[in-house]
């Protein structure tokens, strides 16, 4: 069986890839919030996972993880995953959706404030057991400091007259809702992306910097670091696949009901393996890149920290890499004895 990702999918990631390099350089993360958002929207990556009765690809959630890397290698600014990922699963139906005119920003259970909260038309906000749908003019956002200086952060607040305005088909509780899953995968292949630049980047630096009269990617020392790091991203990227694959499988229903039956039953495990295995690829890209480039790599004029930056607060986005370690060892432990898938 193949399981290698179609030419469709790659030709998609190649573009967003091209537009990414074109108009979203490392100079554009000091001086734009936005960078690239409207070319992105030209060539259909918002519409990646609309309908097509509603100007959209109609495109499975597997179908978009390499694009969505590219985004994580790039360092994009904004709520990319809760526009692209989680509004067309939240707002069915909805106009503008495929432009990307309408932005979307996810405050999930267990976070403390919501990244990009200023840059949303609507904010879909966990408070108790269930989640709102807000239009920005309804809450009130008070910015927080945070560690990544492209994906900033505020507190939420809103009145408790308000009513949860979430499709009961999207789940009952926050926990259940199907979007929040998805909008962890997507981050996940994000952390993969951000992980994939790290790499090469301090290995293109390791090659070049020399110590000792030869380069230090030459030391056996840096040698293992860096090859730990390939192994770990190695690793995580086909979690995260699975994960995808999972939940659209779930998804489609298919005609096994058996087959479906494992998928619903496997995705929580699926989409917590993969955030976990995701988080620490990227963390210990981005601890690794550190140690490489040395003390410069904290500097403002090494656009290394803003990767170093992403790493971090993606792999805290969506629930922590502890927590969804948490959630696999219940997932194992306490489901059905079988073996894993």
């Amino acid at each position: 069986m193949n399981f290698a990702f179609t030419d469709d999918q790659l030709a998609l990631a190649s573009t967003v890839r091209d537009v990414l390099r074109a108009h979203c350089p490392p100079s554009a993360l000091r001086t734009e919030r936005l960078p690239a958002w409207d070319r992105l929207a030209e060539v259909g990556f918002f519409a990646m996972l609309v309908p097509p009765e509603n100007d959209g690809l109609g495109l499975r959630l597997i179908d978009a993880l390499p694009a969505l890397e590219e985004t994580g290698r790039a360092c994009l600014p904004g709520p990319v995953v809760e526009t692209a990922v989680a509004a067309p699963y939240l707002l069915e139906g909805a106009p503008k959706l495929a432009s990307g005119a309408v932005r979307v920003a996810v405050l999930p259970p267990g976070q403390t404030y919501a990244p990009d909260a200023d840059l949303a038309d609507l904010l879909v906000v966990a408070r108790g057991n269930r989640l709102h749908l807000l239009p920005r003019e309804a809450v009130r956002l008070t910015p927080r400091l945070g560690a990544d200086p492209c994906r900033r952060l505020f507190e939420v607040s809103f009145s408790d007259a308000m009513e949860p305005a979430v499709p009961a088909s999207h789940g009952a509780t926050a926990a259940d809702v199907p979007v929040l899953r998805r909008a962890t995968v997507a981050t996940a292949a994000q952390l993969i992306g951000v992980a994939r630049e790290l790499l090469a980047v301090s290995v293109a630096h390791a090659r070049t910097r020399t110590q000792f009269g030869a380069p230090i990617g030459s030391f056996q020392a840096v040698k293992h670091q860096l090859a730990n790091v390939a192994v770990a991203i190695e690793f995580a990227a086909p979690l995260v696949h699975r994960a995808a694959l999972s939940l659209d499988a779930a998804d489609a229903l298919s005609a096994e009901p058996t087959q479906a039956a494992e998928a619903v039953d496997g995705r929580d495990r699926d989409v917590s393996a993969a955030k976990a295995a995701s988080g620490d690829a990227a963390v210990l890209a981005a601890r690794t890149a550190l140690q490489v480039h040395g003390a410069i790599g904290y500097t403002d004029e090494l656009d290394l920290r803003f990767w170093l930056a992403r790493a971090w607060s993606l792999s805290d986005a969506y629930g922590s890499t502890a927590a969804h370690r948490a959630r696999l060892r219940a997932a194992i432990l306490d489901g059905p004895p079988r073996r894993y898938p």
